[in-house]
């Protein structure tokens, strides 16, 4: 997949110059309803011998229109995830425009004449909810308008999963209430959260459950307290984990949100390299205990369910 960022007004020279299906939208999380307007995009290109093309924004829109709090908003992808899953579905071209007041000001018309037909597209495939604009202006009802016949319009309906619509809202809650499961069900991979390995107080280690602390990438978007069963991948391996998300209470009371996990079966020095957490399953809540004994007990039955939990997923 080649992938091109744009900055507005772009050069005509960076545009690919062929026909191209264009598939529009910002994909956070690229979920499963996202998945079904690309792999629709996708199978229109194959099928017409069509260059397939993706356009997104390096931001949210939102938090540039102050729609969002851009203080609590986190993706629910990084850049290269969103990238490795929208290459893995078959997209050809990446644009990724850079989302700016002068951009965003642009009339529907003129979006549609620069963006769409400018950018030689034959076929436009989006979600039903897709606007480029002002919604009641600038919605899929209007494109056919602002069109004039030059292009194509495939617009994909809502996809459900356990009779709810799928949206990145909704798994951002589930994802804060600590209900993975959900969350997964609706992406339809098991969420992701990248970071590196720091120093921490090596308390885990003198209860025979070591940790390895990790620092998340900024505007991570963390699930919520509590103790999850995880796989953690480190130096290109997939190793089974107990993730703790809280305070430490047990031991200190601490204002800073840490994520420790105890890597099992895995006994090497990774200070600094990189990491990635799939968050598979909730266990528990953060408990305070009365003492380390209490604690190490749990984490013993913590262990024993994530071995359960996560050997079912074995490949």
């Amino acid at each position: 997949m080649k992938t091109i960022k744009i900055k507005h007004p772009y050069k005509k020279t960076e545009i690919v110059n062929e026909d191209i299906v264009l598939i529009l939208g910002y994909f956070d999380g690229v979920h499963l309803a996202h998945q079904e307007v690309i792999k629709e995009g996708v199978r229109i290109g194959r099928e017409r011998n069509l260059k397939v093309a993706l356009m997104t924004f390096n931001r949210h829109p939102s938090i540039v229109y102050r729609k969002i709090n851009a203080g609590q908003y986190a993706s629910l992808t990084q850049p290269e995830q969103k990238e490795k899953i929208i290459e893995s579905l078959g997209v050809d071209i990446l644009y990724e425009v850079f989302f700016n007041s002068e951009f965003g000001n642009l009339p529907p018309q003129e979006f549609v004449d620069r963006y769409i037909v400018g950018w030689h597209a034959k076929v436009i495939v989006a979600g039903f909810d897709y606007t480029y604009g002002k919604a009641d202006v600038a919605s899929m009802a209007q494109l056919s308008d602002y069109a004039k016949g030059r292009f194509e319009i495939v617009k994909v309906g809502e996809a459900k999963e356990s009779g709810k619509t799928i949206s990145s809202t909704l798994i951002r809650q589930y994802i804060k209430n600590g209900e993975v499961e959900k969350a997964n069900a609706m992406l339809g991979y098991s969420y992701e959260t990248l970071g590196f390995v720091i120093h921490g107080d090596a308390r885990g280690r003198e209860l025979g459950y070591p940790t390895a602390n990790i620092y998340s990438n900024p505007y991570t978007f963390l699930p919520g307290v509590g103790i999850y069963a995880v796989w953690f991948i480190v130096k290109g391996k997939r190793y089974m984990g107990m993730a703790s998300i809280g305070y430490n209470v047990t031991f200190k009371d601490q204002s800073e949100l840490s994520v420790e996990v105890n890597v099992l079966d895995f006994n090497e020095e990774i200070y600094g390299d990189d990491v990635k957490i799939e968050w598979v399953a909730y266990l528990r809540g953060e408990v305070q205990f009365d003492g380390a004994q209490g604690l190490i007990d749990q984490l013993q039955k913590d262990e024993e369910a994530t071995r359960k939990i996560l050997e079912m997923q074995k490949d």
